[in-house]
């Protein structure tokens, strides 16, 4: 006999949870929109340019070379694509970062120094 009583309360309990708390809502971050289109394909680090071009087409826009004056300080390309920009390290792959989705989508404040 107790042990239907407590599991009476306990149901009674959860029903009065279910419909006494509202769920909550909030937008999406930036960090997980990011995360989520990472999942949709970008260059992997180490690919080369001719394999970049070759997999997701002729880049938007081929910004001009910076460094290359020493070895300690390589030739960096980066070339724009719609939603993403590649950046290469001579001509390997050493990061890919996703296009903000809109002008004022705001993300992470910068670090107080």
């Amino acid at each position: 006999m107790r042990a239907v009583s407590v599991v009476a309360v306990a149901a009674t309990f959860a029903a009065l949870c279910a419909t006494a708390v509202p769920q909550a809502q909030a937008e999406t971050l930036l960090i997980e929109r990011v995360n989520a289109e990472a999942g949709r394909m970008l260059p992997a680090r180490g690919m080369r340019m001719a394999e970049v071009e070759r997999k997701f087409g002729a880049p938007t826009q081929r910004l001009e070379p910076r460094g290359g004056e020493s070895r300690s300080r390589p030739t960096i390309n980066r070339w724009t694509y719609p939603n993403f920009i590649v950046y290469f390290e001579r001509d390997r792959v050493i990061d890919a970062v996703a296009i903000r989705a809109t002008p004022n989508e705001v993300g992470p404040k910068a670090p107080i120094r």
